[in-house]
């Protein structure tokens, strides 16, 4: 049995962090869904620029779609919703199976709106609309300005993927906003099953104090977070205001724990995934970090829903000279600004081939 299968029948959900129309046409997306245990995935810009800018899989789309007048970020959105349908389709029969737990697909919104929750909500609300998969995330980013758009478009039916969290303060502040989407919706008499996934960014932290930390302490930080999290994800689903959403027909939130390649070139290349096993979440990773654990992983001892030591590891952090709190809103500050940066990439990369495409006919 591979890892994968292990870890997956661990409880714990193992989603794609990459989506790209070479992944769908070439049938590798299957084979990860059939051979990997995959059940899920995750996209963001980033992704999408390196396609676009390192091959010609998208070439065609382009073309079609400056023929009918899109270009910029309404051009980007047609050929990401078009890759994002069609794994959603792939991940229906998971859905399915699985009343709605897993196979999803996440899709976010501009980072230009990052700072903007009244245009965040209504563009939340459109791209889903515009999926018409029941199955697909609307990734907001757990920002000041984005939770109310995260409660409102739980409260309108939009399923929500929280995205750029660093820290277990972070987690509940996201967490918060999204039940009182679902109280809200209790109130008003309507389904509040809709779906949602929390986005703990992982491996950055430890990229943030490399080299600023004694040597036993190096890339222990974010393993220690990610136990601090999912502490406050087990007292949160198991408080009573939680208790009684679900009983009027609401699901969990489910902790998700994203940014799991390692960075570090001297480190375990699987340890944020053999390290963050937990039931009731998911692990979001890169291609490379999926196939290294099917290769060689090995699944760590189950999280503890009392956070294990990560308590302690981070007190030694902190008498190391670590501002765990500062350092987390930092992260987020420079988390958003590099979605900002990576769409502006992304609608560079798209004017720079539409404009080869045009010249080339």
């Amino acid at each position: 049995m591979k890892a994968t299968e292990t870890l997956h029948r661990a409880g714990q959900s193992l989603w794609l962090d990459n989506i790209t129309r070479t992944l769908l046409t070439s049938g590798a997306l299957r084979r990860y869904i059939e051979e990997l245990s995959i059940t899920g995935l995750t996209s963001n810009p980033t992704i999408f620029d390196h396609a676009i800018r390192n091959g010609t899989a998208y070439d065609a789309a382009i073309r079609q779609r400056l023929a009918g007048g899109r270009s910029g970020e309404s051009l980007f959105f047609e050929i990401a919703l078009e890759d994002l349908t069609q794994a959603a389709d792939l991940f229906r029969p998971i859905h399915e199976r699985t009343a709605g737990v897993d196979g999803w697909v996440s899709l976010e919104v501009s980072p230009l709106l990052v700072h903007d929750t009244r245009a965040t909500l209504a563009e939340a609300k459109e791209l889903h609309a515009r999926a018409a998969r029941a199955n697909l995330f609307i990734k907001i980013p757990g920002t000041a300005e984005g939770l109310p758009a995260i409660e409102a478009a739980i409260f309108a039916g939009v399923p929500v993927n929280v995205t750029l969290l660093f820290s277990p303060e972070q987690y509940v502040a996201a967490a918060a906003a999204y039940l009182r989407g679902i109280e809200r919706r209790i109130e008003a008499g309507l389904n509040p099953d809709v779906g949602s996934v929390a986005s703990l960014f992982v491996s950055r932290w430890d990229v943030a104090v490399a080299g600023k930390v004694p040597a036993a302490l190096s890339n222990t930080l974010g393993l220690a977070i990610g136990a601090s999290a999912y502490r406050a994800y087990a007292e949160l689903i198991t408080s009573p205001r939680w208790l009684r959403a679900f009983n009027a027909g609401a699901r969990p939130q489910r902790l998700l724990f994203a940014s799991t390649g390692t960075k570090d070139p001297k480190a375990s290349d699987i340890m944020y995934v053999k390290g963050l096993v937990g039931p009731l979440t998911v692990n979001t990773m890169p291609e490379g970090t999926l196939r290294a654990f099917a290769d060689h992983g090995e699944l760590g001892a189950p999280l503890r829903a009392d956070g294990g030591d990560s308590e302690k590891v981070l007190a030694e952090l902190r008498r190391a000279g670590i501002d765990i709190g500062a350092l987390a809103a930092r992260l987020q500050d420079e988390g958003a600004a590099a979605f900002v940066a990576s769409w502006n990439d992304l609608l560079g990369v798209i004017a720079s081939k539409s404009s080869s495409l045009q010249k080339t006919g």
